[in-house]
């Protein structure tokens, strides 16, 4: 009798966690490592990795931003001289919600960087941007983002997320009522609106981590108190994952 009670609860407890994984495969499939991912549905746990694993399936990638409605074009692929350098899944993003723009203009990046900027506009700078001012973002400027070179533009050692264009550099936003937020300007605090726009910059910092490989801000280090650095280095569904 005692066998059968122990068996008949084991039982209960791993039916339970059958209806427990099921409730949340229905409910939040982007906390699964396993399902599929959805450039519309809210970030998770897994959203990350997901996204980073698209520079693996171009094909893939681009049908995801054709799904969520991101305007983009497609670009040629660059294979300069260094094997280490160039990409063949480029793309550039031609719009998105409220008329949002890149400046300078014509700014091209690997597909997964574009999935992640529109995942990112979506659920955190404009949200952001709404809450802290009331006016939604109008302009991302930016530093780029291919560019083959080493890590800190060194002469030797591994080369930059962005020697394959699976990096960008934000500089600051400008909002439709010409606000404008920089990293480098307001980052402290200081100056107009400072305690806004800081904290601005701060739920755009901690959004992005959910949704690059790394991210890197002005609290990493020197080199990056005018910019925050996003990549999507691909480091595995469990690899792990910078952000400062």
């Amino acid at each position: 009798m005692r066998q059968f009670l122990i068996a008949m609860t084991v039982a209960a407890v791993i039916l339970a966690g059958v209806f427990a994984i099921y409730a949340v495969v229905k409910s939040r499939p982007q906390d699964l490592p396993w399902t599929p991912l959805n450039l519309a549905e809210k970030p998770g746990m897994f959203t990350g990795p997901k996204l980073a694993a698209l520079g693996d399936d171009f094909t893939q990638c681009r049908a995801l931003l054709d799904k969520a409605g991101v305007r983009y074009t497609a670009l040629e692929p660059v294979r300069p001289a260094q094997a280490q350098c160039g990409y063949a899944d480029g793309v550039r993003p031609t719009g998105g919600s409220a008329a949002l723009r890149y400046a300078p203009s014509g700014l091209g990046m690997a597909c997964p960087v574009a999935a992640a900027m529109a995942m990112l506009e979506w659920n955190v700078i404009q949200p952001a941007a709404q809450k802290h001012f009331g006016s939604p973002v109008r302009t991302i400027e930016h530093f780029g983002s291919y560019n083959c070179r080493r890590l800190y533009g060194r002469s030797s050692g591994d080369y930059s997320q962005h020697a394959t264009a699976d990096a960008i550099d934000i500089a600051g936003f400008v909002l439709r009522d010409g606000t404008r937020i920089t990293v480098v300007g307001d980052w402290d605090g200081s100056g107009a609106k400072g305690a806004q726009k800081a904290a601005f910059l701060r739920e755009v910092r901690d959004g992005a981590c959910q949704l690059f490989a790394t991210t890197l801000s002005p609290d990493y280090n020197a080199a990056h108190r005018d910019h925050f650095h996003l990549d999507q280095a691909n480091r595995g569904v469990m690899g792990w994952r910078a952000c400062r």
